[in-house]
């Protein structure tokens, strides 16, 4: 086992993985932004490196200094968390030239499945489903519109090296598809320095439905059951919860299946989610493949009982799984609800500031994850999230109930914030039966 861990991250997923180090006596050292001088990470971890200024490119994106704060500390591993350089090959290929064990897949494996289109044409011979639409990536106009007359109207452009909601536009007639195009490739390349794009048949009113899988590198992979994560807003993820409503045990066998095999067919080891649409509640397509731990991972933990992050952490030292598929059982049922500073009111503007009070909600079957406390300024240079709420009982309407009075026990001041509105998310009746799609927020009507 590891002796010291590097944490790659910050705010909320660097104190979890600070949390999960210190059950198996391994020492962590925190890495920090001058803006993040006083974030609980950097406070509760037993070392803490300044590694850059505010803006992300100088600090959490460093990698010279990243790998320069782990060889100054003596770590000998180093976990990224999600965001930042969770998924960049060419950080994990520099680990491993250093002699640091990069807590996450190969960088083979994450070029392999980092580009979405490449991803997409290795699952199509593996024979996963995909959705119907262009051989790999188009580079021209003419290239575009030859697949879009095999392809049909309405169609979704998609950035090859996307994630996170970004780089996707949706065409409607050939009309548009130039300009959509265009539009797809400049936002491409501002945020992932590849104007690379894809095309794809648009799945009307789908869910989105992803699989967890463990992997080690003795060969054996598991999956964990699926996270239901329909409730989006302008393709960022809300809320979630496991099981999903429209699961059926045969549906979760055949998709858990078709997960196990897209690892397998990539050589894949470590912790990774597999993304499908689900259409119809039975037909299911590949989307992506997640090569990290995802924001939503404490649902799944709950359902099942495994600790994700400790066995990404075993699974990285060369131990083999703790678990056989006969093992894992999905048992009651978890939601949970991103808390963010914002203002739903005013487009969701952002929030930053100083929370002047805080009070979380507790109790069986409530857990916080977050890096927030009373005091604490959150950042306009990050992520809004303030917290992760999320709750677990017997069955999915126990598990409303207990989301409906933890989210009114939540009270944060001196900034504005979702709660209110994933109050009434937890209220509305669409939620409440089940029967939503990942567009159901595009017509949801907030009054608070």
């Amino acid at each position: 086992m590891f002796k010291k861990v590097l944490i790659a991250n910050r705010g909320e997923i660097a104190v979890r993985i600070i949390r999960a180090c210190r059950e198996l006596g391994i020492r962590c050292v925190a890495v920090y932004s001058t803006a993040d001088r006083n974030a609980l990470h950097a406070q509760i971890a037993d070392e803490a490196v300044c590694i850059g200024p505010a803006d992300t490119k100088d600090s959490y994106l460093n990698m010279k200094a990243i790998i320069t704060a782990c060889e100054i500390t003596g770590c000998d591993a180093v976990h990224p968390g999600f965001g930042f350089l969770s998924e960049n090959a060419a950080f994990a290929r520099m680990c491993r030239k250093c002699n640091i064990e990069f807590i996450g897949p190969s960088p083979e494996s994450i070029e392999m499945l980092g580009d979405k289109a490449n991803a997409k044409e290795s699952m199509k011979k593996a024979g996963v489903p995909v959705i119907p639409g262009s051989d790999g990536a188009v580079r021209t106009v003419e290239e575009a519109q030859k697949a879009a007359e095999k392809i049909g109207f309405p169609l979704l452009v998609k950035a090859s090296a996307g994630g996170g909601g970004r780089g996707i536009r949706m065409v409607e007639s050939m009309d548009q598809l130039a300009s959509q195009i265009t539009a797809a490739q400049s936002e491409a390349k501002s945020f992932f320095g590849d104007d690379a794009v894809y095309m794809e048949r648009f799945v009307k009113n789908p869910r989105h439905v992803e699989i967890q899988i463990l992997a080690d590198k003795q060969g054996n992979v598991i999956h964990l059951g699926e996270r239901d994560c329909s409730m989006q807003r302008r393709n960022q993820k809300v809320l979630e919860e496991s099981p999903s409503p429209v699961m059926t045990d045969e549906l979760r066998a055949k998709m858990g299946e078709a997960a196990v095999k897209a690892a397998k067919v990539c050589g894949y080891y470590n912790a990774g989610t597999i993304e499908f649409l689900v259409e119809n509640g039975k037909d299911f397509y590949f989307m992506e493949m997640n090569t990290r731990i995802q924001v939503e991972h404490p649902v799944t933990e709950f359902v099942t009982g495994v600790d994700l992050v400790k066995a990404q952490i075993k699974i990285a030292a060369g131990l083999p799984l703790d678990y056989t598929q006969e093992d894992i059982q999905i048992k009651g049922h978890a939601i949970e609800c991103r808390i963010n500073a914002e203002n739903p009111k005013l487009n969701f503007r952002p929030s930053p500031g100083k929370i002047i009070a805080l009070h979380t909600p507790g109790g069986p079957g409530i857990r916080i994850d977050s890096a927030a406390y009373q005091g604490y300024t959150i950042s306009p240079y990050y992520d809004s999230m303030i917290a992760k709420l999320i709750v677990y009982a017997p069955t999915r309407e126990e598990a409303i109930m207990k989301m409906k009075w933890a989210l009114s026990e939540f009270i944060v001041e001196g900034i504005d914030t979702n709660i209110d509105f994933q109050l009434a998310l937890i209220k509305c009746d669409a939620f409440e039966s089940g029967e939503y799609s990942n567009r159901f927020l595009d017509t949801f009507k907030f009054d608070e």
